[in-house]
């Protein structure tokens, strides 16, 4: 109801300043002594235990995380692990800041419910994210730190930048996200494919064992993020290659380039397309990705996530947790506990006893 209140008057504003106003005075109430038990009290989620997922050696209590695009410098991390998600993503964060694209290069599609951004990893850096981390001490959920290069950084010395991410990084993430698909970086989403996401994924998985032995500790699980663009073909080559390198998982997916059967104005403006209309396309990717390692590479399903239908259709095809952003814009922050509820009476008409028991169910 709060979100229903302030929404038309959010919608009336730029896209990235209403943006940066939710993200900023999320963080800034975040900081107030008592002020995150309020937004618990608002927006928190009491989730049954049958939804819990232990998966990277971690406790979710529920398959519902954000994903990352929202809190670009881990600014508001008490404000968001305060409204019912289980997880969150941060970034993507580069080694060094950058100011992204040129204005504007964010858009709002409300006819069909979608978002298209061409920020171009426009965040604080590695060293600013680190600091901000280091103050916040004990978290509440898992946390996520995904990682990319700079744009000014060819791709043949990209994996620098993510080992750079990494050396920075390390104590603040519960696990890692390599971010190759972002259609907004010049060249970036090559790295998915041949002998580039090979040598990239290998470095990553290095530096992450170099990090381990530094600290004492066992290396932290990395997932791939990959685009929904890619063929069958494409997508068994990245899957495969993923695999061998011995990386925890896959988020599926990014966004799109494509602007199939949209109906806003702004379709017609250039970057990744997210809401709504990717929500069929990011399910069939995880189907063919979890036939593809026949379920044995863990999957976070992302992409036009509206409903408790929409997170459970991609659970059954092979996701073990969801993550939502388009929908958060649209529906505020009452769209996890939604979603949530939704899951427990899902599970129930299909007669299975825990959310684990559901992924991948399609095929079975």
């Amino acid at each position: 109801m709060l979100y229903k209140l302030v929404k038309p008057w959010l919608f009336r504003m730029d896209a990235e300043l209403a943006h940066h106003l939710v993200v900023d005075g999320l963080g800034t109430v975040g900081g107030v002594s008592g002020a995150t038990s309020m937004l618990s009290a608002v927006w928190g989620v009491k989730a049954p235990e049958e939804l819990a997922v232990d998966l990277f050696g971690l406790r979710f209590a529920h398959p519902v995380g954000l994903a990352a695009g929202l809190d670009k410098n881990a600014k508001a991390v008490p404000g968001f692990s305060s409204i019912g998600l289980s997880f969150m993503e941060v970034g993507t964060v580069t080694p060094k800041g950058q100011p992204g694209n040129e204005l504007p290069r964010l858009f709002r599609l409300p006819s069909d419910e979608a978002l298209i951004n061409r920020m171009g990893f426009n965040n604080e850096g590695a060293e600013a994210m680190a600091a901000r981390l280091a103050r916040l001490g004990r978290r509440r959920i898992p946390l996520a730190i995904n990682i990319g290069k700079n744009k000014t950084t060819p791709n043949e010395k990209a994996a620098e930048d993510y080992r750079e991410c990494l050396r920075r990084l390390y104590p603040y993430g519960d696990f890692f996200v390599v971010n190759i698909s972002s259609p907004n970086t010049p060249d970036l989403r090559l790295l998915q494919h041949g002998d580039e996401l090979r040598g990239l994924l290998d470095a990553v998985r290095d530096e992450m064992r170099r990090q381990a032995q530094r600290t004492g500790g066992t290396p932290k699980p990395i997932l791939v993020k990959i685009a929904p663009d890619n063929s069958e073909e494409q997508l068994a080559y990245m899957a495969e290659a993923i695999r061998i390198s011995g990386m925890s998982g896959i988020i599926a997916t990014n966004t799109t380039i494509a602007r199939d059967g949209l109906t806003h104005p702004n379709a017609a403006e250039t970057g990744g397309l997210s809401g709504r209309p990717l929500t069929k396309r990011s399910t069939e990717v995880i189907r063919t990705l979890y036939k593809l390692t026949g379920g044995e590479l863990p999957i976070i399903g992302s992409g036009g996530i509206f409903t408790a239908q929409d997170a459970y259709d991609k659970i059954r095809a092979g996701a073990s947790l969801v993550e939502v952003y388009t929908a958060m814009i649209y529906k505020g922050p009452g769209v996890v506990g939604e979603i949530v509820r939704g899951l427990r009476e899902l599970l129930r008409k299909d007669g299975f006893g825990r959310i684990t028991e559901a992924v991948g169910a399609d095929f079975r």
